[in-house]
This record gives C-alpha cells, sequence and structure tokens, in this order.
C-alpha cells in the first residue's frame, strides 16, 4: 500500500493493468531501452510535454541518472537513488504525469493548484506548456530534501 500513496492511484492502477496484460499475454508493453526510446513512441503532444519535463528536469539536476522505474521514466537525483530519491514522468490519453514525492506537491500546494493531482502525482493536460520553472524549483527542493537527509 506504500507504493499506492508514494506513486499515486493513477499510476499504481496503470502498473497493475501492464503487469496483468503481461501476465495473460495479451498487448504486451514494449520494453524501451533509453527514455528517448520511450518518448518517440509517444504521441506528438505527448512527446512534446515529456520532453518539456525532462529537460526541466535535467536543468534543475544535471547529473540525474535516467533510468526506468515501473516501466516510465525515471530521474534518480542522487548516485544509484532509489525509487523515493526518483522523479518519474508518463505519458497518459490526455495528459503527461510527473511523481515527484509527496513532500514537493505538498511544499508548492498553491502553485499547483490548477493542476488535478494525487498526493505523489500531478496531472499537466497536453494543450498547455509545462510550468518549466515551477518544475525546476520542484526537483531542486526534492534533491534538498534528499541530500540534507
Amino acid at each position: 500500500m506504500s507504493y499506492i500513496r508514494h506513486l499515486g492511484r493513477e499510476v499504481f492502477d496503470c502498473i497493475i493493468s501492464r503487469y496483468a496484460k503481461n501476465i495473460i499475454g495479451k498487448n504486451l508493453m514494449p520494453k524501451f531501452v533509453t527514455i528517448d526510446d520511450y518518448i518517440n513512441a509517444q504521441p506528438a503532444q505527448n512527446a512534446l510535454r515529456l520532453k518539456e519535463l525532462r529537460n526541466a528536469i535535467l536543468e534543475a539536476v544535471p547529473d540525474a541518472a535516467e533510468t526506468f522505474n515501473y516501466g516510465v521514466p525515471a530521474f534518480a537525483l542522487v548516485k544509484n537513488g532509489k525509487r523515493d530519491q526518483q522523479i518519474m514522468i508518463a505519458g497518459f490519453k490526455n495528459h503527461v504525469g510527473m511523481y515527484p514525492h509527496p513532500t514537493v506537491i505538498e511544499k508548492f500546494e498553491k502553485e499547483l493548484s490548477t493542476f488535478k493531482q494525487g498526493k505523489g502525482s500531478i496531472q499537466f493536460p497536453l494543450d498547455k506548456p509545462i510550468p518549466k520553472t515551477l518544475i525546476v524549483r520542484m526537483v531542486k527542493y526534492r534533491k534538498k530534501l534528499i541530500s540534507d537527509k
């Protein structure tokens, strides 16, 4: 259950759905080797927003290691960063999601109020640019929290 609280219900449901499809052998999700592969497999508008998110994350933490977690792009903010030391992004039908950590969402609650969100997730609509300055500040804040531990 801690996975649901950290990731948000939407990503957890997506993961479970993908896992179930893999078990019954239908609609197998492709395994992506690079984040570029993941982004390039998305519809054009999703790819654009995911690139914006990726660029903002890497602007905030240039040495973030790109990896995958739960089949979606993740950025380890510290060397060998575990799940709670990563920020994940994902493309969906009507939005792109960012999964920074519940503490980040709490800290930036007012500035995120116009976006749909869960405890650990933020949904950015496809028809609006990503709020780059806000994302950079959020990622730097999360990095500082992790580094201060």
